[in-house]
């Protein structure tokens, strides 16, 4: 029955992960704006993730024609596989912290001082800020349930378009 949704409404699907992103942003500024909780460089870069993800299968689900909804369906797709990929660092950086963990500048710091070719990497190498668990929901962190979600998009996404694909 599940398969079957997906072949008659890809648009719909791709309007609720639309709305899902939006939320998790949403909840991303609650917790910076009303909890207090600053994000770190990488948590940034998967809000941009986040963005991308959220526009395009936005305009994907706007009209029925397969190849516009398929186009915005793989851009969406190859943006939450970057988003996985920043979270599955972070996640990784959580578990296995540097040892000389040093609170790094925030992303606008670097682009500020540092050419965006240089600040690049240093976003990716995380900081300590990167590697510190502030708040956890059932013993995941933020960038746990971020790789979650960002994979459950991915993952969709790649049926969506696979059976897409095959009409």
């Amino acid at each position: 029955m599940m398969l079957q949704w997906f072949e008659t409404a890809p648009r719909r699907i791709l309007a609720l992960i639309s709305v899902a992103c939006v939320a998790m942003l949403a909840f991303g500024l609650y917790l910076q704006h009303v909890v207090g909780l600053e994000p770190c460089p990488m948590c940034i870069v998967q809000r941009y993730a986040l963005i991308l993800v959220a526009i395009f299968t936005g305009l994907a689900s706007v009209r029925g024609q397969k190849g516009w909804w398929m186009s915005f369906g793989i851009l969406a797709l190859l943006s939450s596989g970057f988003g996985a990929f920043v979270a599955a660092r972070q996640s990784w950086l959580q578990w296995y912290p540097p040892e000389f963990a040093t609170c790094g500048r925030d992303f606008y710091g670097m682009i500020e001082h540092y050419s965006f070719s240089r600040s690049i990497p240093m976003i990716f190498q995380g900081s300590g800020d990167c590697a510190a668990i502030d708040w956890t929901l059932l013993g995941g962190s933020i960038a746990n349930w971020s790789f979650v979600c960002f994979v459950a998009f991915f993952v969709i996404l790649a049926v969506l378009l696979f059976k897409g694909a095959k009409r």
